[in-house]
């Protein structure tokens, strides 16, 4: 105690200064790591902090940045002891000898508790560019070191106008709206975004999007002074740690609380503030937030609906965002941004710039010849992870993406494979070995529990509920589950909400009966992967993850995906009738349909008897639409579907077109309902080269009042189908000059009903329009 004494109090303060800290992590070298756990910082910290920084320096100032952090009322006696301890005795003269200097009336000045707004702001923005100028990936990349350059990686991610967002909360509706945006989009340029100082911008997007890529980007940019420039304050709040600090009540204890070392009890109410929130899924007291009217009320909400006094920007998945927007409604100046990913730029440079170059051609490959692979590709999280899986396989097959439940299935078995296991064996391989079934069995009772109990982030005591000898294996779980170190102990997360979510679908196949999963309105976003999970083809991977509980029976497979399907088709026929009561749409009639040929296609199933019973108690409303709105996924699950369906013998009720430029999977798409289909309708010119229907309809309509086309396109896009129909309703733009060729490829057809719109007038045969015809020639 007498070497503390030895110069003012007051000095304990440079550990906070950044010249000091700076000067410190010159000096500590090679040996951060090993003061790291002399001053008790966690060794998944120090891994974190290994991963994060390519310097030493900058690993040295991550490490003293975390401790002091994590730990109240430090001394330079704390570090002085740690030193000794480790036997570095001349690092722990240097710190006497800066102590010492600081004594001087300059330094005294320099390093003062009261700092003014510039020291502030310019300690903030250094500390910014050292922790933010990279990001970890989840995933090691294949021959770069692990950390992403956002300052170079950011800039090709894509965002657009999102005033209508998504508001039901399932994941799979979620992905859905997603990829519908993703065909047809203005892009907003980052410039116009930021450069502009909006009181609110709410930010979202679906899981592994980008949003964090974005969100630090912004910091790093007003750290170097290219956006935000009369923003003075601005400070970066992740919602998974906000949920650590239940019981901070207001916003500059919790400022103080995660900037202590930089902001040392400034109060920041009377300087140009900017907030940024990441993460607002992920906060526990949502439903509080939006709803202050809540009796259950924690004092966290209160410090975070404090932030609206100021500038602030807010990200999450879309349904969080959705709900916030109640809350933000009085602000004018405001701007409601989605994410929409990389686009095509970015996703060749990302390859360019990740794949190793005798892996490229096969990556590139895959993701034409794969509509789920393409369509996920503009997600960083995805195409990342396709990159590497394509890249460290021997032998791909081409159904390795085929289905969704199969992206997620070679994701997770690469991340065992990769960050767990460690080892050269092939999968098949490592699931022969019992113990790793049953530990990936535990992995996904843990995301099944979390997932229903809606806990993004959790405690030990969470998990010994139902794996009581945790505490002896947890180590085991690291890879697929992350460890987080604070002031309350250690907590846990997944390392990626897909992870997680397909890990319970994974628990509840395998685990749950059908009427448990049915049941279990928290499964509603797994149905589709739980189906999936159902495939037999035996070149899928995931056959090695349906067989994980020895004491399920195996009939219940095929039961699990009958009381699904029949569950979903009654449900439809349930809102049918409330919908005709109403007098609405049939939009949400059309959701179920559409989750039924998704979770056919997924399930990858065949026409057995229980699917015929399903399917023909539906029969009269089996209808194919093929629009401007439909993503290349959705087309995949129709043509799945169509085929096994007119393979059985049965006929479609309708095939309604209304696009004129068809992918190749649309137009299979056309090519397989025209086979046996009883009405068809086109709303638009459409041409497929080389192919005529061959098989006879009930009714055509031919809906192009809107499009003036040659003699030419009709003979060769319409005529072949009128040859085939019965009835006939045909709506012509008025200024079409072959009236008369018309009227004589109709007198030929096998026609016995028919209808004309023309020139504002209805024609029910022939005649009528002839003497219209003779009358204008007159």
């Amino acid at each position: 105690m007498a070497q503390n004494s030895t110069y003012p109090k007051k000095h304990e303060n440079i550990l906070y200064s950044q010249e000091f800290k700076l000067n410190f992590s010159e000096s500590i070298g090679v040996d951060w790591r090993t003061l790291g756990r002399r001053l008790n910082i966690g060794d998944n910290y120090l891994e974190m902090i290994d991963q994060d920084n390519s310097k030493t320096v900058d690993k040295a100032y991550s490490m003293l940045t975390i401790w002091m952090r994590l730990n109240d009322n430090l001394t330079l006696e704390d570090l002085k002891t740690a030193l000794r301890n480790m036997r570095r005795v001349d690092l722990k003269r240097k710190i006497d000898e800066f102590a010492e200097t600081s004594n001087s009336p300059v330094s005294s000045t320099k390093f003062s508790a009261k700092k003014d707004i510039s020291e502030i702001c310019t300690a903030l923005k250094r500390f910014y560019l050292t922790n933010y100028g990279k990001i970890c990936e989840v995933q090691p990349p294949l021959k770069l070191p692990a950390n992403v350059d956002l300052m170079h990686k950011f800039v090709d991610l894509c965002m657009v106008d999102a005033v209508n967002t998504q508001t039901d909360a399932v994941f799979s509706v979620e992905r859905e709206d997603f990829l519908k945006r993703q065909l047809h989009y203005t892009p907003i340029p980052y410039s116009e975004i930021f450069m502009k100082e909006k009181s609110v911008t709410l930010i979202s997007g679906i899981a592994g999007i980008g949003k964090t890529w974005l969100l630090r980007k912004c910091l790093l940019d007003w750290s170097n002074g290219l956006i935000w420039e009369n923003v003075k304050l601005l400070f970066y709040l992740e919602c998974r740690r906000l949920n650590l600090c239940q019981n901070i009540s207001n916003i500059n204890e919790l400022v103080n609380f995660f900037y202590k070392e930089i902001i040392n009890d400034f109060d920041i109410s009377i300087h140009p503030v900017l907030f940024i929130i990441d993460g607002l899924d992920e906060f526990k007291y949502l439903n509080e937030l939006i709803n202050p009217s809540l009796t259950c009320y924690h004092p966290i909400v209160n410090a975070l609906t404090e932030i609206q006094k100021y500038k602030y920007v807010v990200a999450g998945r879309v349904y969080a965002i959705d709900k916030y927007q109640s809350i933000s409604t009085e602000h004018c100046d405001k701007i409601n941004i989605q994410i929409m990913g990389f686009n095509e730029s970015g996703i060749n440079n990302y390859i360019e710039n990740n794949v190793l170059k005798e892996k490229k051609h096969f990556v590139k490959a895959t993701l034409k010849e794969s509509a789920i692979a393409k369509s996920m590709s503009s997600v960083p999280f995805y195409l990342s992870s396709m990159c590497k899986i394509i890249s460290n396989s021997k032998n791909l097959y081409k159904n390795s993406f085929l289905t969704m439940t199969d992206l997620y299935a070679n994701i997770f078995l690469y991340f065992l494979q990769k960050h767990i296991i460690k080892n050269n064996e092939l999968i098949y391989q490592l699931m022969e070995n019992n113990s790793n079934k049953k530990y990936i069995l535990n992995i996904c009772k843990i995301a099944y529990q979390m997932f229903i109990e809606n806990k993004v982030i959790f405690s030990k005591e969470d998990i010994q509920t139902f794996i009581i000898d945790f505490d002896k294996i947890e180590d085991n779980f690291f890879g697929f589950i992350e460890r987080i170190e604070t002031n309350l102990g250690y907590l846990y997360q997944f390392a990626h909400l897909t992870i997680m979510e397909f890990c319970a679908s994974v628990y509840a196949y395998n685990c749950l009966s059908s009427e448990e999963i049915i049941a279990n309105e928290k499964l509603k976003s797994c149905l589709s992967m739980i189906c999936g999970l159902t495939n037999k083809n035996q070149s899928s991977l995931l056959k090695f993850l349906v067989n994980l509980n020895p004491l399920k029976e195996t009939c219940e497979e095929s039961l699990s995906l009958f009381s699904i399907f029949d569950r979903l088709l009654k449900s439809s026929r349930t809102n049918y009738v409330k919908l005709s009561r109403q007098n609405e749409d049939e939009n949400l009639r059309t959701y179920y349909v559409n989750l039924f040929t998704e979770y056919f296609y997924e399930s990858q199933s065949s026409f057995t008897n229980e699917i015929k019973f399903i399917v023909d108690q539906r029969r009269r409303e089996w209808s194919i639409w093929i629009d401007d709105g439909e993503t290349s996924y959705k087309t995949s699950c129709e043509n799945y579907f169509v085929n096994h369906y007119i393979k059985s013998g049965r006929k479609l009720l309708r095939l309604n077109v209304r696009k004129n430029i068809l992918s190749d999977e649309e137009k299979n798409l056309i090519i397989q309902c025209s086979t046996n289909v009883r009405k068809v309708l086109f709303y638009s010119p459409i041409k497929i080269e080389g192919w005529k229907p061959k098989d006879k309809i009930e009714r055509l309509t031919i809906s192009i009042s809107r499009y003036l086309i040659t003699k030419k396109d009709f003979e060769q896009n319409f005529l072949p189908w009128i040859n085939l129909c019965e009835r006939l309703d045909l709506y012509l733009h008025n200024d079409i000059n072959f009236i008369e060729e018309i009227c004589e490829w109709i007198r030929c057809s096998n026609i016995k009903c028919l209808l004309i719109y023309y020139r504002g007038k209805n024609f029910n045969n022939l005649d009528e329009l002839k003497n219209l015809i003779t009358q204008k020639n007159v």
